[in-house]
């Protein structure tokens, strides 16, 4: 379970965190009673996806692993982000023999896609096209350019070849899956796109990536048992108090940073995940998210001394996968012989700390978040907590977290422009 430290935020509230409003928006939350509660099914999808769909999503990754080198998935926003912050963050550099995933339909750049294909070349690959609707523009170009390139490859078996992730009952996407008999898996009615991560639209690539997904579900059953729990104690309750506090006080942005450059797309999904159910309504505090210690060298200049109304809330996995120490050099060059001997991970601890001090003293509050390990009980928590914590977050501003009416304002614009029939 992710652990919490406000210390660093304590002095920058002049006023008690307020936990009674936490716990009644926790209430609110768990109980059903507030707007969007048609979209709250991510509670209990570990348990459902367990029970349901996860054999099967094991068993065609397993087909795609040992007949392809690479998976394309196509989808914007929830449809993807969270798959390639998981993967990113898990295996940010494939393991010899693993397909490599890609991922398209998150933009219209033709460059992009045709770097793409080019990359893919002659290799045998797959697509995995999700989508509630089929029609959604980015990644329905994609997929119809995609689909080319399978019929012009695998002739008769290019069908065989696509992977949707879709609406149950309904859509254009599954009206065509239904036709062509394509492999199917199911984008949940009861869980919007950006908490979609731990059903079949983050697991399947995942697990083509060599993800183990059943002990991220495992992991994340037993984190979402945890986090039900009525108490101040609870992290995502402290978290979004804390939050929440701060944003009354006049911290309208809040940083996500961490010191693994592997979280930088989690931070992207952790952008959706709070902008999209926040930013509503005139209020919400606005994300943002860095990396560090890259971004020490270009944003840390502002956040140390500009305007003062930024938060930041720090991701650290305690424990490293690996090792490595500073060798001794005869010559001395650089100056560094002090840190010879020293593990990169002890020296990271350092600097963690030095930058925490410095921001606090420079007047940005600072939470920090902890994590075990980089690894998929560390992804399954940290998935589960920001979820939870977003819930509650979202009811503590006054808002419905579930719905996202703003993001419908560019596409009458586009499709106006582009001259769609009716609009």
């Amino acid at each position: 379970m992710i652990k919490v430290d406000l210390s660093g935020a304590k002095q920058f509230l002049s006023e008690a965190v307020d936990y009674d409003a936490a716990l009644k928006a926790f209430d609110t939350l768990v109980t059903g009673s507030g707007a969007g509660a048609d979209f709250t099914g991510w509670m209990e999808l570990p348990q459902r996806i367990r029970d349901t769909e996860l054999d099967r999503i094991c068993e065609c990754a397993a087909k795609i692993r040992s007949r392809s080198k690479a998976l394309v998935v196509i989808g914007i926003g929830g449809s993807y982000l969270g798959a390639r912050g998981a993967i990113e963050l898990l295996r940010p550099i494939p393991a010899k023999g693993d397909p490599t995933v890609y991922f398209a339909g998150n933009g219209v750049s033709p460059d992009y896609l045709c770097d793409l294909i080019e990359r893919i070349g002659d290799d045998d690959f797959d697509v995995n096209v999700i989508s509630k609707s089929g029609t959604t523009m980015e990644p329905a170009v994609s997929f119809r350019i995609f689909r080319e390139l399978l019929h012009k490859k695998y002739g008769d078996k290019a069908d065989e070849h696509i992977i949707m992730t879709t609406d149950a009952h309904r859509g254009a996407l599954k009206e065509q899956g239904d036709k062509y008999g394509w492999e199917s898996f199911i984008v949940p009615d009861d869980v919007g796109g950006r908490f979609s991560v731990l059903s079949a639209v983050g697991l399947l690539p995942m697990a083509v990536a060599g993800i183990d997904v059943r002990k991220v579900i495992d992991c994340a059953i037993e984190e979402m048992a945890q986090l039900s729990v009525r108490d101040v104690s609870n992290s995502a309750i402290e978290y979004a108090a804390a939050r929440n506090c701060l944003y009354r006080k006049g911290y309208g942005v809040e940083i996500l940073a961490c010191y693994e450059p592997s979280f930088r797309f989690m931070g992207e999904w952790w952008k959706q995940l709070y902008g999209e159910s926040e930013g509503k309504d005139g209020v919400g505090i606005f994300p943002a998210s860095v990396e560090y210690t890259a971004d020490l060298h270009s944003m840390g200049q502002y956040i140390q001394e500009g305007v003062r109304f930024l938060m930041e809330t720090v991701v650290t996995f305690e424990h490293s996968r690996k090792n490595y120490v500073v060798p001794f050099d005869s010559e001395n060059a650089d100056g560094l012989n002090y840190l010879s001997g020293r593990d990169l991970a002890d020296i990271s601890t350092v600097v963690t700390e030095a930058v925490r001090q410095a921001h606090i003293s420079g007047g940005v509050p600072n939470i920090q978040l902890f994590a075990d390990r980089r690894d998929e009980a560390g992804f399954a928590s940290v998935v589960c907590f920001f979820e939870m914590a977003c819930g509650i977050s979202g009811y503590l501003t006054g808002v419905n977290p579930f719905n996202q009416p703003g993001v419908e304002a560019y596409k009458k614009n586009m499709f106006r422009m582009l001259g769609k029939p009716g609009c």
